[in-house]
């Protein structure tokens, strides 16, 4: 077969998924192997994939996230195939066939037309040319002994779980009784959630207009509803007009969670907020469209800063967004040329984004266990820096995107036990990230789909 006739063959379409066939298959598994090059060296997959051609990046992203997904089975499968590692590149490209194919019933191609195509895709970049005869024996006997290779790896925990093993190890410490629901959560794909403005409509009307173009949509509590088929934000309606933004479920609970029982501020001036490491601008947004307030966003990153404005700006919204970071107070405080407190804070402190697993699947490859202790030393540092500057009587919602309990549960004890003008008030705590599907049951806390959060919401003593 010629390699015309290969391409050809490839650009037949996927057999299942959203995979992109607009261009040669064996050019997308070239870009997908380059990137998780790139992941496995320490870069961020958005990082990644920001050097794929435009023409390509829709189709190498989604392929690059299934690989992700699955990338613990396709590396246990590898070694053995091949016990010694292949140069990087090789490496790569071969795990991204044995990950996209080696469960049949959900790969996104036929696994002959995945081997045909990695092969092609071997042979034509340099970096991996001279291991392509090694890919092709490798895949051909994957193709023979599938399901005793598939076996072989089967009581393998990371070719299980598709986390690294330290990382299974801590979530069975910390949540005994929900660690596989989280893991198999972090399996599947994340799906679109949006944020109904109240100030532009409200959640029934909204529905009513997606209704009324087909588009199906489940409520998931307060201002959240969930798209059943994920479409690009230029399509959803009303995006443009600022009716609605794209935010998890579990993330719009920050807003409500500090404003609500807030106690109001003196007759004459509106609420006073800070958003601390506020980027990308969702919780600034949300909580503008909930109060009317004057609120203060923070981020470290000037670019991050930026979309803080664009968001704003899609929403007709107005916040004081400072680049700078929250610990050095200096910098950025005081406010409007004094040192006034603030009724209410939002610390939405950095973590190992292990909650967000499903929506970014290379987190768990880019951490290292070391990194859980490292950030708490962050988090403890910005709460102590920032409870001051709250107001008698105002409060503080600590948050993180993270399952780790030295993330939130352990480092809010601790600030407890050193802060006796704290009380915490009620709050979720640990959510555990869930996916929704069609007829599953309204869950306790109204929400059926969410990622992984840590609230605690602390009110400062009046007295």
């Amino acid at each position: 077969m010629t390699s015309e006739q290969k391409t050809t063959t490839a650009k037949t379409g996927p057999r299942t998924g959203d995979f992109s066939d607009s261009v040669p298959l064996w050019q997308q598994l070239q870009a997908v192997a380059q990137a998780l090059a790139e992941v496995r060296g320490g870069a961020s997959a958005t990082t990644a994939l920001d050097a794929v051609p435009a023409a390509l990046r829709p189709g190498v992203q989604s392929l690059l996230f299934h690989v992700l997904r699955w990338l613990g089975q396709a590396e246990a499968l590898r070694r053995k195939l091949a016990p010694r590692n292949p140069p990087p590149v090789a490496d790569a490209l071969l795990c991204t066939a044995l990950a996209l194919g080696w469960r049949e019933a959900e790969a996104p191609y036929e696994m002959f037309t995945l081997v045909d195509q990695t092969v092609e895709a071997a042979k034509r970049l340099p970096a991996t040319r001279p291991q392509s005869a090694f890919i092709n024996a490798c895949l051909r006997r994957f193709l023979r002994e599938r399901e005793a290779l598939v076996d072989a790896t089967a009581r393998e925990p990371m070719a299980q779980w598709n986390h690294p093993r330290w990382w299974i190890d801590r979530l069975r410490q910390d949540h005994p009784r929900h660690w596989q629901e989280i893991l198999r959560t972090n399996a599947t794909q994340a799906p679109m959630t949006l944020r109904v403005n109240l100030r532009k409509t409200t959640v029934a009307d909204y529905l009513d207009r997606l209704a009324s173009q087909g588009i199906e949509a489940l409520p998931l509590g307060g201002q959240a509803l969930m798209l059943w088929q994920a479409r690009p934000v230029q399509d959803v309606p009303g995006f443009a007009e600022g009716w609605v933004s794209v935010q998890d479920a579990g993330a719009q609970l920050a807003a409500p969670l500090l404003l609500q029982e807030l106690t109001p501020p003196p007759a004459g001036r509106p609420l006073r907020l800070l958003d601390a490491c506020a980027a990308p601008g969702g919780k600034t947004a949300h909580l503008l469209e909930l109060a009317e307030a004057e609120v203060t966003a923070l981020d470290i990153d000037p670019k991050r800063c930026e979309r803080i404005h664009q968001n704003l700006a899609r929403l007709q919204l107005q916040a004081r967004v400072v680049a700078a970071d929250a610990r050095d107070i200096d910098q950025w405080w005081p406010v409007n040329g004094q040192r006034e407190l603030f009724d209410g804070i939002l610390l939405d402190a950095p973590c190992t984004a292990s909650g967000i697993v499903r929506r970014h699947p290379d987190v768990r490859w880019l951490r290292r266990e070391s990194d859980i202790g490292q950030l708490a030393v962050i988090q403890a540092a910005l709460l102590s820096l920032l409870w001051p500057l709250v107001r008698p009587g105002g409060r503080l919602l600590y948050c993180t995107c993270s399952v780790f309990k030295a993330e939130g549960e352990q480092q809010i004890q601790t600030f407890l036990a050193h802060n006796t003008d704290a009380v915490l008030r009620p709050s979720p705590g640990h959510l555990i990230p869930r996916t929704a599907r069609k007829g599953d049951a309204v869950r306790d806390n109204g929400h059926r789909d969410l990622d992984g959060f840590f609230y605690a919401l602390l009110e400062k003593r009046a007295d």
